[in-house]
């Protein structure tokens, strides 16, 4: 028996994996396209407590996603929505709300997989099969991650591409390798949230 599918997917993961910015992302949720979430620790609402993973007010935590790179890392959140529930909750104690960070706000798996589906995001082969996809991201993404642990970001980010590029290239048949702009759209995400962790 295998491991269960991940429970969520972060911001960035989610913007590699669409080929968008992680700014798109609550642009879409203040429209109510999208749900992000994240865990807080109880709080009060008024006369009740709530706490565990709830979907976050988008409109605020839009600062963070300046598309100029000079948003801040975290923010005050003053409204969450309790999973499967309708109603949004005002937060009361603390009362200057809840400081949420930037690497802390996730996709659950189901809900990327229906946003997915509802914008046609990747063609099926088969019904049942799920999406086709040419180059293993997923492989993509557990190497950059390892690369990054062990020994660190280079100097430029150029220099990420090319090796990301030469790692698909040793892992196919044919020497087929996406283009650098598509990597590069794969990794900037990444490269953007720990250059501002540094």
């Amino acid at each position: 028996m295998g491991l269960p599918t991940r429970a969520f997917m972060t911001l960035a993961e989610a913007a590699s994996r669409w080929n968008c910015l992680p700014a798109d992302i609550p642009g879409w949720a203040s429209l109510g396209k999208i749900e992000i979430v994240t865990g807080i620790a109880p709080v009060h609402c008024g006369t009740e407590v709530i706490s565990g993973l709830v979907v976050v007010s988008a409109p605020e935590i839009l600062p963070m996603f300046r598309r100029c790179g000079t948003g801040p890392v975290q923010t005050k959140v003053r409204r969450f929505r309790p999973l499967e529930e309708k109603d949004w909750r005002v937060v009361t104690d603390p009362p200057k709300g809840v400081t949420v960070a930037l690497a802390d706000l996730v996709i659950l798996t189901s809900e990327a997989q229906r946003f997915e589906a509802e914008n046609e995001l990747f063609r099926t082969t088969r019904a049942g099969q799920g999406p086709e996809r040419k180059y293993d991201w997923d492989g993509f993404f557990a190497e950059l991650i390892k690369r990054v642990h062990f020994h660190g970001l280079p100097d430029k980010q150029g220099d990420l591409v090319e090796e990301m590029k030469e790692w698909f290239g040793r892992r196919s048949e044919t020497g087929d390798t996406p283009d650098d702009s598509t990597i590069r759209k794969r990794i900037a995400p990444v490269w953007r949230m720990l250059r501002e962790d540094a």
